[in-house]
């Protein structure tokens, strides 16, 4: 995980915590406004995999796993799952998972009788791509909770550097953030620093500086992703550490 220590609190208190989702989220309570219904919404299209992962690694088969993803949405989206279990009490990735393990509890029985594909779609989600995703990841022996964790932090991760992207992107540089992406997410690149820097017509120095560069903006980002999911600005530097501590453990 490539982000830099924080120094200190974040300092981005007004511009991210002025919308972030989770925040919007319990401001609203139990009226599920449209604002917090949109940034619940947001929020549940990035980290719905991870809850697949974990249903999925409890016993269930891909099918079922799927369904059991997509009704849980479903009724959190509607909002009658914000009354049933308090948000307040922790983190959005704390909350999300409390939650689903109330719904296999207590609520998937309901229904059963509705028919595969029966209930209204509320995420767009990609069974197939999620399935293949989990057969081809290293889960070992780690339990469901663990894989939970693991596979939230990549998700984080994923959408901070998906935002990277764009904005590189918008800026007229993609070819650069493709080359360097892999010095980004901490794999070693196919070429050297030199070798890039002659394919793309500039020189190995400037280069490591636009490298140094979106580092930099890569932490940035991925404190405004935790950011998103936490309720108080104090708590993204600690959320951070735990994602850390999480990647260092899975080895």
């Amino acid at each position: 995980m490539r982000t830099e220590e924080p120094r200190s609190e974040p300092q981005a208190h007004g511009s991210v915590f002025a919308t972030t989702h989770w925040s919007v989220v319990l401001a609203a309570g139990e009226k599920n406004t449209p604002e917090s219904a949109a940034a619940l919404e947001r929020l549940c299209a990035t980290y719905w995999y991870p809850l697949y992962a974990y249903v999925r690694h409890r016993g269930h088969s891909p099918e079922d796993s799927e369904d059991l993803t997509q009704e849980f949405f479903c009724r959190l989206l509607k909002g009658n799952y914000l009354a049933q279990v308090d948000p307040r009490k922790g983190k959005f990735r704390s909350f999300l998972l409390a939650a689903m393990n109330h719904f296999l509890a207590n609520e998937w029985h309901r229904s059963q009788s509705l028919k595969r594909g029966g209930a209204m779609t509320f995420l767009p989600l990609d069974a197939f791509q999620a399935e293949e995703r989990y057969q081809g990841e290293r889960f070992g022996s780690r339990s469901p909770e663990e894989i939970y964790e693991r596979t939230w932090t990549l998700a984080l991760l994923e959408r901070a550097l998906t935002r990277l992207g764009e904005e590189t992107a918008a800026a007229g540089r993609a070819t650069r953030f493709e080359e360097l992406k892999p010095v980004l997410i901490g794999e070693w690149p196919d070429l050297s620093y030199s070798e890039m820097a002659g394919r793309l017509g500039t020189s190995e120095a400037a280069l490591k500086m636009t490298a140094q560069r979106l580092r930099r903006r890569y932490a940035e980002l991925v404190r405004e992703e935790i950011a998103q999911t936490v309720p108080e600005p104090r708590e993204v530097c600690e959320e951070l550490r735990h994602l850390r501590a999480v990647l260092s453990s899975a080895g």
